[in-house]
């Protein structure tokens, strides 16, 4: 007695291995494409927003090292809400980073903006 199996995606009757799940190929990457599309959108666009963030730092801070004032950061459509890492030093200054790039808020509409360097 053979238990007849359906495709997960369409339903369709699937023949070959007794381990296959789909009919085809295009089922098993449509299945699969649906399953983490929620889960894939918000990481790319996360990743979207950082590499945006890091390309602005980048952009503004040549030098590895400048003062930048709040609306030069907004016009060119830097969101605070993303980053990568906070640094907080002894003195309490906290310096949050975009992967290597970072800003350090001097006062209410100034920044200062750093590049990491590497350690080695």
């Amino acid at each position: 007695m053979t238990v007849e199996k359906k495709c997960l995606e369409c339903g369709d009757k699937i023949r070959g291995r007794a381990d296959k799940k789909f009919c085809s190929d295009q089922c098993r990457i449509s299945y699969n494409n649906r399953l983490n599309s929620d889960n894939t959108n918000l990481v790319r666009n996360t990743n979207n927003a950082l590499r945006k963030n890091r390309r602005i730092l980048l952009e503004l801070n040549p030098s590895g090292k400048t003062k930048v004032h709040r609306e030069k950061l907004m016009e060119k459509g830097f969101d605070f809400h993303y980053l990568t890492s906070l640094y907080k030093t002894k003195e309490g200054a906290v310096y949050h980073f975009c992967y290597e790039q970072g800003y350090l808020q001097t006062d209410k509409d100034w920044f200062l903006l750093v590049e990491r360097k590497e350690s080695k």
